[in-house]
């Protein structure tokens, strides 16, 4: 019988061992124990699309798997990074140490995913970013036991890109958030838009947590822009995306609003009124496919909310991890990260899908479009299907990027 155990709590921490049955020794196991350390948003502007939902999916993943490796206890640790990658840093060199952390996973902010995976570069740790999409963490600072995991900044902005721009090249406005995901994503995004024969006339950085908006919203209706887009996420997007709604910024069709990582928290917490018809890009959603509705109805049970793909890319995450540990026979992280490469992933979240030399996981990305209220009911969910951007033109081979180890 699965058993659950909490071994220890501090402040901003919480550790957790989940194990079924009994515990016998290995030698091929270090200190006999699998542990992962989750760093999330508990309590800041990403912690309703991270935070305790992502945890969740990764005990979710362990119980699953069985609870043991061999008979080993697979432990599970969990700290929120406050977006802060100081205080992140901080707690990762205390779980590669002191605790003996073999793998670090969730990071969310960029800039937290950047400073972790800098930080195990001459550590035996490996980290996988379910949370983080910077195209950094597998181009000019990549690492050979880092893995970017669910998305990237750049397979974002393709598919949405080129579906803003089907009818012919339009002008583009940012607003994004003003640390490296922000810029990572406008980066990204602008290099697909002038491939499109499109224009960027201008790009506009607010910090983190902002909740005033007005200013920005006059500024991207005096841009006199096509498209304005939202560099942003969580409760940044909402709060950003609500301001434009209530200035009836799109209501005479002169200018289209567009999210670039848009969840369905999000969107609920936008609400279907102001949503409805908005298209954005997704590495997984609830009616992708019927193994995709069956693991949204097992979480909900588990937990009361629908998930999202931040939640499904966490569960697929460890479920790989676990897997490779077990086949290597290892949790050696070289090794397992070898194992790791010459894996095909298929579960629930992706199909085919691979880890590059870079560390990018490679797999198709999805166009959805938000439904009218009217639509939705117990047989769909709030977003349905435009579109498949396979993974070939979604991530960037090896080679063409800067990535060196």
């Amino acid at each position: 019988m699965m058993k659950t155990i909490l071994t220890s709590s501090i402040t901003g921490i919480l550790a957790i061992t989940l194990y079924a049955g009994s515990v016998s020794a290995s030698e091929t196991l270090s200190d006999n124990v699998v542990r992962i350390g989750i760093l999330t948003d508990m309590t800041g502007p990403y912690s309703s699309i991270q935070g305790s939902g992502v945890v969740a999916a990764a005990k979710m993943a362990i119980e699953d798997f069985g609870g043991t490796i061999n008979g080993n206890p697979i432990e599970l640790k969990v700290a929120d990074n406050k977006n802060d990658p100081d205080h992140s840093s901080s707690i990762a060199r205390k779980w590669i140490d002191q605790d003996k952390i073999d793998l670090i996973t969730g990071l969310g902010a960029s800039s937290v995913a950047l400073a972790i995976q800098s930080l195990t570069k001459d550590k035996d740790v490996l980290v996988i970013a379910t949370g983080s999409g910077s195209t950094a963490l597998t181009d000019s600072q990549c690492a050979k036991l880092g893995i970017r995991y669910t998305y990237s900044t750049r397979a974002l902005a393709v598919g949405t890109a080129k579906a803003m721009m089907r009818d012919g090249p339009k002008s583009w406005y940012f607003l994004g958030v003003d640390y490296a995901f922000g810029k990572s994503m406008v980066k990204d995004a602008t290099a697909i838009i002038d491939e499109l024969n499109g224009k960027v006339v201008d790009s506009v950085y607010y910090p983190l947590g902002t909740t005033d908006f007005a200013s920005y919203v006059l500024q991207a209706q005096q841009s006199k822009a096509d498209i304005v887009a939202l560099a942003n996420a969580g409760a940044d997007f909402v709060n950003s995306a609500k301001s434009f709604h209530e200035f009836g910024f799109t209501k005479d069709g002169a200018q289209t609003l567009v999210g670039m990582l848009v969840l369905r928290n999000d969107v609920e917490a936008l609400g279907l009124d102001a949503a409805a018809g908005m298209q954005f890009t997704v590495p997984w959603f609830i009616d992708k496919d019927d193994a995709s509705r069956e693991w949204a109805k097992r979480y909900q049970e588990k937990t009361g909310t629908k998930p999202n793909w931040n939640n499904a890319g966490m569960y697929s995450a460890v479920m790989t991890y676990l897997k490779a540990v077990d086949e290597a026979g290892t949790d050696d992280p070289n090794i397992v990260r070898e194992q790791l490469s010459r894996s095909k992933i298929n579960d629930m979240f992706v199909e085919n899908g691979y880890i590059q030399k870079n560390g990018a996981m490679v797999h198709d990305m999805y166009l959805v479009e938000v439904l009218d209220k009217s639509q939705v009911g117990d047989d769909r969910d709030i977003l349905q299907y435009v579109e498949t951007i396979p993974g070939s033109e979604s991530f960037i081979k090896t080679e063409d990027t800067n990535c060196t180890y």
